[in-house]
């Protein structure tokens, strides 16, 4: 096995790297199978000493004025831009992402959210309000900070969530030097067991988590057993419909959006595409043609805009249910397959999987109802935009949808009737700062971004000051 690329990745607290005591793993360049650096975890005395860190970071940082608090994220924001392409380079080496994809979009959004909500606190987005209830009395709220919380993130969108064991050094570096106090933002690396101490440990206020429904559901329940707040972004089955006025060529792209970018490992990807049955055989044929413009290959390469699953066992799991598809569901391959790329010379050992797509799909197939979070799209016909809808709704999962139609009195109709908390219209994918998303159903609990996301992570203090100098009370002598 080939040398390590990175040095070994330990914790970091306190402002400055820490040693762990945990046990040690390895992280994988996806697109090789070789190993990029040793990633030292984290033991619960590990944890408990970045919580006790970030306790005393408390007190004072969230007493810091928030136009000074924001000066220093602003810097933190530059730093990132400034480092945009060297922090691209390390996401797509530790995520199999293409560096064209990371560089222009991961460290971007990254920085956009850190520098919208820095701006959005500095003028006064956190304010309370004020209440004249009568000449002389009033009511006023302060939305306060909840303490100390936990971020267990996705591994694929890094910066802009959490940070994957790569980041993490880096990006608690970036707020280091931009400022930010010792114990605010900490790093620790683990699995599935440092993930339940955190989600259970008394010093914790809040938990938010990025990832799948059956681990949500086990974070929420410890969060929930010791009355913690939390905000959970879980999976998706989403649902793209094509109306029947809509531009086939548009639909097309946009559907291949929903299931290819980022190899079709996005929780809100729309794998469900339902398509007028008339419009079927030209559907297809579109996307076939285009189907040639995804390009596998080297990372680095700038034309390269398709890259390898995150992992061997992830892999493996998405190469399952093509061969589902075919053997078991009895679905059409119109697209793919098991097979990996041709156009991988070099990268063969790595964890490629070709775009597929299936047709001639029904509701009942596993393909359909399950999120196989890879890039597998399944077509499926509808004669009655009714019908579309019900089948649509017709999961426990309600991450994302969307509508591609020339007639927006329609999207917005069809939209209404949608179970999703986060919907698109003649579009996909894009969540700007500015946009709160969450999901709806076993999707998610809460929302990130935006205002409402930015409240998510407050907790509201209301206070009634009565001025008439008389105490209001039913015990006065009679």
């Amino acid at each position: 096995m080939a040398e390590a690329f990175y040095p070994p990745r330990h914790l970091y607290y306190d402002g400055k790297v820490q040693m762990a005591s945990g046990s040690v793993f390895r992280s994988i360049d996806p697109s090789t199978a070789q190993p990029l650096a040793d990633i030292h975890a984290a033991s619960h005395s590990d944890v408990d000493n970045a919580i006790a860190s970030a306790h005393r970071a408390f007190l004072s940082w969230s007493r810091t004025p928030p136009v000074a608090r924001a000066r220093i994220l602003l810097k933190a924001v530059q730093l990132l831009r400034d480092r945009n392409d060297e922090l691209a380079k390390i996401e797509t080496q530790d995520t199999g992402k293409p560096f064209s994809e990371t560089s222009t979009v991961d460290v971007v959004t990254g920085a956009d959210v850190l520098e919208f909500f820095a701006n959005l606190v500095a003028g006064g987005g956190l304010n309370g309000e004020t209440v004249q209830l009568r000449e002389d009395a009033w009511v006023y709220t302060k939305k306060e900070p909840l303490g100390v919380c936990a971020g267990i993130g996705a591994w694929n969108y890094p910066i802009q969530i959490e940070v994957t064991p790569l980041h993490g050094l880096f990006l608690a570096q970036i707020y280091t030097e931009a400022g930010v106090p010792p114990g605010v933002f900490n790093i620790v690396n683990g699995g599935g067991d440092l993930g339940a101490y955190l989600t259970s440990h008394p010093g914790i206020a809040k938990v938010s988590f990025t990832g799948q429904v059956s681990t949500g559901k086990k974070v929420a329940s410890s969060a929930a057993s010791n009355m913690k707040y939390i905000t959970m972004e879980l999976g998706g089955k989403s649902p793209v419909i094509v109306l029947p006025d809509a531009d086939v060529d548009n639909a097309v792209d946009g559907a291949m959006m929903a299931n290819f970018f980022s190899s079709g490992q996005v929780c809100t990807n729309g794998t469900r595409v339902f398509v007028p049955s008339q419009m079927k055989q030209q559907f297809e044929k579109t996307l076939v043609e285009k189907m040639e413009h995804i390009r596998p290959g080297n990372l680095m390469d700038p034309n390269t805009n398709f890259g390898p699953l995150v992992s061997e066992v992830h892999y493996q799991k998405v190469l399952s249910y093509i061969k589902h598809g075919i053997q078991t569901d009895g679905a059409k391959l119109l697209y793919g397959g098991p097979e990996k790329p041709e156009a991988i010379a070099g990268l063969e050992s790595g964890y490629w999987v070709k775009p597929t797509i299936f047709t001639d799909c029904d509701d009942s197939m596993k393909i359909v109802q399950q999120e196989i979070f890879g890039p597998v799209l399944t077509i499926l016909t509808y004669d009655s935009v009714d019908e579309a809808i019900e089948r649509a709704n017709a999961t426990p999962l309600g991450l994302a949808a969307g509508v591609f139609t020339k007639d927006l009195n329609s999207a917005h109709k069809v939209i209404a009737r949608l179970e999703a908390g986060i919907t698109w219209v003649n579009t996909w994918g894009e969540s700007p700062a500015e946009m709160s998303v969450g999901g709806w159903k076993e999707s998610g609990v809460g929302v990130e971004n935006g205002k409402r996301g930015l409240e998510a992570w407050v907790r509201n203090k209301s206070t009634l000051v009565d001025m008439s100098g008389v105490v209001p009370t039913v015990f006065a002598k009679i």
